[in-house]
């Protein structure tokens, strides 16, 4: 039931745990390991490692017979992420139903929200930067969160920001107005213009986009 990705990555012992709370809602230590047919200590110990983590909550129930309180484990919200979600296909299928429904550029419309919004959200918060640099790193940190994988510096004068993943890089394919649309922002909240360039990595590089801006001097 998890991701491919965690099928493959993660602990079996963590799958297992995670998997049998998903179906059961959640369950006291002593169930969860007849379930997954292992020891207490051993359950415990996994249930334990995936709540430091945040991906379950622990909590104590009473016993049905005489005794303390047993501890309890539910899955937390942030494992909502290991298990399938509406994800790309989704995305692109809900894009083409709304340019037939509601015309041909309303895919194009409706990136231009996006971005508007992601620019309103960060503004105030690159307003809080006094030099330009700084403002190229808070943003390049932002983009970070939002999923992009990249790192930023000063080079010669020059800032360079090279992103080797960007979260919207399928949509970008097939809607590439949007590029545009996501380096006007970038400009408009930085204040100055900003080449970008779309590099393949040739046969054993990692494909990326590099975004650099003139860095004044005074900067």
């Amino acid at each position: 039931m998890l991701l491919p990705v965690f099928q493959d990555l993660i602990k079996p012992q963590w799958r297992a745990v995670l998997e049998k709370l998903k179906f059961s809602g959640g369950l006291p230590v002593s169930d969860l390991a007849r379930a997954v047919d292992s020891s207490y200590m051993a359950v415990k110990q996994h249930c334990e490692e995936l709540t430091a983590l945040g991906y379950l909550d622990r909590s104590r129930v009473p016993r049905t017979a005489v005794g303390r309180p047993e501890i309890f484990y539910s899955l937390s919200l942030k494992s909502d992420a290991l298990f399938p979600q509406a994800g790309l296909g989704f995305t692109l299928d809900l894009l083409e139903d709304a340019k037939q429904l509601l015309g041909e550029s309303t895919p194009d419309k409706l990136f231009f929200q996006h971005f508007q919004k992601l620019h309103d959200k960060w503004l105030p918060l690159l307003s809080k930067e006094d030099t330009l640099v700084e403002k190229a790193l808070k943003l390049a940190a932002l983009r970070q969160k939002e999923g992009c994988c990249g790192q930023g510096g000063v080079v010669d004068g020059v800032f360079r920001m090279e992103e080797l993943h960007n979260p919207l890089q399928r949509l970008f394919e097939k809607y590439p107005r949007a590029v545009a649309m996501e380096q006007r922002m970038m400009e408009q909240l930085l204040g100055v213009r900003l080449t970008r360039t779309e590099l393949s990595g040739g046969r054993t590089g990692q494909p990326r986009v590099v975004f650099e801006i003139s860095v004044p001097a005074a900067d």
